[in-house]
Parts: structure tokens; C-alpha cells; sequence
């Protein structure tokens, strides 16, 4: 599949051509429409195709066509996306539209007013041409419900783009959108990203806004999708900063200052710059085949000048499930409870499965309880990253997960990497550090084969998602660039860096 197609064109490259007028918006938007029209039936990222998308595309062709040099240099500076399309997570609102969150009995919800980042990418100058799925309640980190049925990876069919930010993964994968809007609360922007070889951002918690009540919960967190560095970084600073509506929001004026993903200075700046590398964070299970590219990665950072040094966390996966469990039992759960409450039949198996686990865990440990573990794990983060510009860190240890599964009983990762949803022959748990081998890792709960709840927990840490290679199993993996609280230019650096280094197409061939 030619990367030269114009649906192909990453965002940075459409706005360069729609300066230029060589390519106009509306040409990209028919591309791209085009693209879902001929790829979503296999893959089913896409929840609807908003029609006035092309309205806005025709505004910003006519300004390209007659805009001087002035006009266009002061358009690039207020109105970044002009022109764009983007593809919404279908939990961010959008004024008019349907707000279901996958949840059948929320099928007439209509939203009354856009959600924030959702008016911040309109005032940039960009449109929303399509709603991409997620699963109920954005509560999974696979991508399936009965509202909209199973998101699959445009990478292998079989497998999950991950969740809860799937259809957005797999969106950007397939070639629909150069940008999407994502959320994070548990690695939910991240996992997609790693699972379909794109770039996600969870930034720092305040710096993006969000809905209110969630909004509150220090966790959570809203942000972008790409398949470059430069797109990435390019949506965010649409998103960040101060929102009446938020009140934990931060002022993020002068955010990425300066900052060019394609400059020879984000590789030159790895001199000296010294970095570390932790390949299970404690015990995750992690596959040999994500062990490798992440040290491949780590080695092509330590050649171009970086002192990289590998360094050990006190965690284990079972600890980290208990502190972000025992935080969801006492906020995510009665959230859910409240949402849903009367139309439990209608509901998922894993949103059901999730809130009875997360009050299981809440039940064991009180509020204040899980607030002074999180404390630990916070503090054993800032020791270990002492003397670290960053951390690099695998984004998860089972390299793939079944497009359809729920896990429901657990998690069994086989010889390939993929975590499968039936019990492991010998019943075994995995967490001895050995990684994965022929005879299969078995873990209580999926959420403990993910390695991206420590940093919900630390969740003033921004990380930047890039990918790090192809997994055995034939999707992509992904590696986390961890920065220490709100130093996001330190991430975006070495992310930079490594695109640079580790060249990446993040379209999936057909």
C-alpha cells in the first residue's frame, strides 16, 4: 500500500500542501471518507460519518485559495488544523449528536454542547469527519460492545486495536483520519497506540480538560492520537491549557515551545543526555519479542549518544492492580453504578465484571489506604528516576489481545505473546520476572498484563507512546517515554528521537 496516497498524507504534510495548493481540504476529506467507505467493514472503528464535515472543508479550501502570505502565516499561528479532519473518540461530545458512550440505553442521549477539546480543535480550524468506537463506558482495553459490535486491528483481523481508545487506534492505522482524539484513565490512549503502531499522549493530569464530575479524578485524562510525533505533538498544543470548565486545568501557555520533531537537534540533543530503561517494571510478564525491540530501541538512543542504563522498580503487577483497583472501587465503579443503574441487562459482560471487581478490591482497602499506596508507588518512581532525563518502559507485556474476548476469568499469554481469554493447561501465574515462555503465562485479571496503570497512579508524569517494533504475533509494540511531573518537552524530545532513529510507517498494509 503506497504511503504516497493522499488519504495516506499525515496531517503535517496535508497543511504544508494545503499552503502550497497542491492538495485542497476537501480533495483530503474525500479521500479520507473514501478510505472508511472501502476499509471499515473489516476493521469497524468508525460509529458515523458526519456529513457536515465537508461543509467546513469547502470554508477552509476557499480561504487556501486566496489567502496571501500574511494571512497564511497568521492562520498557522491561530487556527493550526486548518482544513483537517479528525476523528472524535465518541465519548467527547460534539453539540447536536448522539452521546452514547457505547451504552445501548444512552442510543437517544443527544449532546447539548461540544466537549472541550472538541470546541478547541473547531476554534484551530479543524472538523470532526467521523466518531470513532470505543467499549462501553470506555472500560476496556479491548474494543467491543453490543452497541457497536468488535473493532478488530487493521494489522491482524484477529487481534484487538486495545482499548479504550480502539477505534481511534485503528482508525489512524487504517488510514481514515491523521489525528483522533483519544482518553487515557488507565492506559487507554496508550494501549491502542502501542497495539497499532501509532503515537499517543497522555499528558500530565490538568494539563488537557475534561468533563466534569470525572474531570475531578486524578487519573483520568483526555488527549491525542497520530501517526507521527509532529501531528501528535501538533493536536496537543490545541488541547492544553486553562478551561473554565475544568477547574484542575493549568495554565500550558508556551507548551512545546520551540519544538520540531523533524529536527537534527532532537538527535543531536541525545548526547550526554542520560536515560533509563526499565523492561518489566517490577514483574510483568513481559514477552521476549517486546524485550527486544525495546532494548533495539534503547540501543539505537545509547549510539546516537545517550547514556542509557537499565534500573529495576520495586513493583509488582498485583500491586499495582490493588492501589488503581482500590481507587476505581471508590470512583470509576459508583460512577458506573450511576450511569447504568436499571439497565443492567442490557450491559457488556466485562462493564459488569469490572465494576464487581473494582468493588471486590475497594471493599479490602480503604480510600485513605489506597491514597498512601499510590504515595509509595509515586515516591519509588521519583527515586528510581532520579538522575534520568526519562524512563523507557514496554507499554505492555502481552503483545496482543483477541479482538472479541472479554477476559473475564483472566488471562493466559500464550508462546506468540497473545493473551487469551480460556485458562492456561497448567493454571499457572505468571510474575517470576522469567517473561513469557512455550508453556504460557497465566495472570487472575487482564488488567495485570498491561504496564500502563503505574503511571495513572503517577499521573503527573506526561508520556509519549511511540511504537517500538512488530510483535511475533503480527501488530505492532510500544514503547512508553515517561518524563518526570509536566516536563512534556523531555518526552516529545526523545520521542522525536526515536522516530527518527527507529523509522516507523503507521499505516497497516492491506
Amino acid at each position: 500500500m503506497s504511503g504516497s496516497e493522499t488519504w495516506a498524507l499525515s496531517a503535517s504534510e496535508a497543511l504544508t500542501k494545503f499552503r502550497s495548493q497542491e492538495l485542497s481540504p476537501v480533495e483530503y476529506l474525500t479521500a479520507q471518507i473514501g478510505r472508511i467507505t472501502s476499509e471499515d467493514e473489516r476493521i469497524n472503528a468508525v460509529t458515523e460519518v458526519v456529513e457536515d464535515a465537508v461543509t467546513s472543508a469547502r470554508e477552509a479550501e476557499g480561504f487556501y485559495a486566496h489567502a496571501s502570505n500574511d494571512e497564511l502565516a497568521g492562520a498557522a499561528a491561530a487556527r493550526p488544523l486548518l482544513g483537517l479532519p479528525i476523528i472524535a473518540k465518541e465519548k467527547h461530545a460534539i453539540a447536536g449528536r448522539t452521546l452514547t458512550q457505547g451504552l445501548i440505553h444512552e442510543r437517544d442521549t443527544v449532546a447539548g454542547a461540544d466537549g472541550a477539546i472538541i470546541a478547541r480543535v473547531r476554534a484551530a480550524g479543524g472538523f470532526v469527519h467521523a466518531r470513532a468506537t470505543s467499549p462501553e463506558f470506555s472500560c476496556a482495553t479491548v474494543t467491543h460492545s453490543p452497541m457497536w459490535g468488535v473493532t478488530r486491528n487493521p494489522w491482524n483481523t484477529e487481534l484487538s486495536p486495545g482499548g479504550s481508545s480502539g477505534g481511534s487506534g485503528a482508525a489512524l492505522a487504517a488510514g481514515f483520519a491523521p489525528l483522533a482524539t483519544a482518553s487515557d484513565i488507565a492506559g487507554s490512549t496508550r494501549l491502542p497506540a502501542a497495539f497499532t503502531g501509532t503515537v499517543g499522549f497522555k499528558a500530565p493530569y490538568g494539563r488537557i480538560p475534561g468533563v466534569q464530575p470525572l474531570a475531578a479524578d486524578w487519573y483520568r485524562g483526555d488527549g491525542p492520537m497520530a501517526r507521527t510525533v509532529a501531528d501528535t505533538a501538533l493536536l496537543a498544543r490545541v488541547m492544553v491549557g486553562v478551561d473554565p470548565s475544568d477547574h484542575a486545568t493549568i495554565d500550558s501557555s508556551g507548551f512545546l515551545n520551540g519544538f520540531d520533531a523533524t529536527s537534527a537537534e532532537v538527535v543531536e540533543g541525545l548526547r550526554g543526555k542520560r536515560i533509563a530503561l526499565c523492561l518489566r517494571l517490577g514483574d510483568f510478564p513481559v514477552g521476549q519479542d517486546i524485550i527486544a525491540n525495546t532494548r533495539a530501541v534503547a540501543s539505537a538512543l545509547e549510539a546516537a549518544g545517550a547514556i542509557v542504563e537499565e534500573i529495576e522498580l520495586p513493583w509488582t503487577a498485583e500491586r499495582i492492580f490493588e492501589t488503581a483497583f482500590t481507587h476505581f472501587g471508590n470512583i470509576l465503579a459508583p460512577a458506573m453504578r450511576a450511569a447504568t443503574r436499571g439497565h443492567e441487562d442490557t450491559l457488556a459482560d466485562y462493564t459488569l465484571q469490572i465494576m464487581a471487581d473494582a468493588e471486590a478490591v475497594a471493599s479490602r482497602h480503604t480510600f485513605y489506604e489506597g491514597l498512601a499506596a499510590e504515595a509509595q508507588i509515586q515516591a519509588e518512581l521519583a527515586t528510581a528516576m532520579e538522575g534520568f532525563e526519562v524512563l523507557l518502559a514496554p507499554t505492555s507485556a502481552v503483545a496482543g489481545l483477541e479482538a472479541d474476548a472479554s477476559y473475564l476469568d483472566g488471562i493466559t499469554i500464550d508462546s506468540t505473546g497473545v493473551g487469551r481469554g480460556a485458562s492456561g493447561a497448567d493454571g499457572s501465574v505468571g510474575g517470576d520476572g522469567a517473561g513469557v515462555d512455550g508453556g504460557g503465562v497465566r495472570l487472575e485479571h487482564y488488567w495485570q498484563s498491561h504496564m500502563t496503570m503505574p503511571f495513572n497512579i503517577c499521573n503527573r508524569v506526561p508520556i509519549v507512546n511511540v511504537p517500538s517494533g512488530m510483535a511475533d504475533c503480527g501488530i505492532p509494540t510500544g514503547l512508553q517515554i515517561i518524563a518526570h511531573p509536566f516536563d512534556d518537552r523531555a518526552a516529545f524530545d526523545v520521542a522525536a528521537a526515536v522516530e527518527q532513529l527507529v523509522p516507523w510507517t503507521g499505516i497497516a498494509p492491506r
